[in-house]
């Protein structure tokens, strides 16, 4: 798993950017909000990259932030009949904290207005997503928190896409806070880090 690049940007278009990594040109397939992000810089930059193998062809995706990553990854593989391309729509036309909350208050309608999406399609992302247990509800937890606790909402949300369910995720968390190994003020990663110490 190829899981980022850091090269020089050899050529950058709203969908694409090519890397000159140790001089080997990687093609990698981007979103709008990942292309406003660093389609513009110049030199060396570091993308973050989602590989896809097929029969076919080796195809990777990339990212300007962990959350665009993760929420591409959990619309391919949590949601039946979506792929990388509307993946890839759906983060061109909303933004992650926004396309978080229209799942939560099952608006449908805001998101099918990405272009390409339609309503039926619409419709099963926010049932299928509904379905999944602790996802929508840490997605919930984040929205009324405002800004506040993203890290630790972050932290669980991984936990859960790592096959872990949300009560087993929840209590490794609350017992690290108890013994005092998590403060509060911790990244996501070091979160993740800790809880799957403890759930190991």
């Amino acid at each position: 798993m190829i899981t980022y690049l850091c090269g020089e940007l050899v050529e950058s278009l709203p969908n694409q950017l090519t890397l000159d990594v140790n001089g080997v040109g990687y093609r990698v397939l981007i979103p709008l909000s990942t292309y406003d992000v660093l389609g513009q810089e110049k030199g060396r930059l570091k993308i973050l990259t989602h590989l896809q193998v097929r029969e076919d062809a080796h195809t990777l995706y990339g990212f300007a932030s962990t959350a665009e990553r993760d929420l591409f990854r959990l619309l391919i593989q949590r949601v039946s009949g979506v792929g990388p391309k509307i993946a890839l729509a759906v983060l061109s036309g909303i933004a992650v904290d926004d396309f978080k909350a229209a799942v939560v208050r099952g608006d449908v309608e805001f998101i099918s207005q990405v272009k390409g999406l339609g309503k039926k399609t619409a419709e099963r992302i926010v049932l299928e997503l509904k379905d999944k247990v602790g996802v929508v509800e840490a997605w919930e937890q984040s929205v009324q928190a405002g800004t506040e606790d993203h890290s630790f909402n972050d932290g669980l949300l991984a936990l859960i896409h790592l096959g872990y369910s949300q009560s087993e995720a929840r209590k490794a968390i609350a017992q690290l806070r108890k013994k005092g190994e998590l403060s509060g003020n911790e990244s996501a990663d070091e979160i993740i880090r800790a809880a799957l110490r403890l759930l190991n």
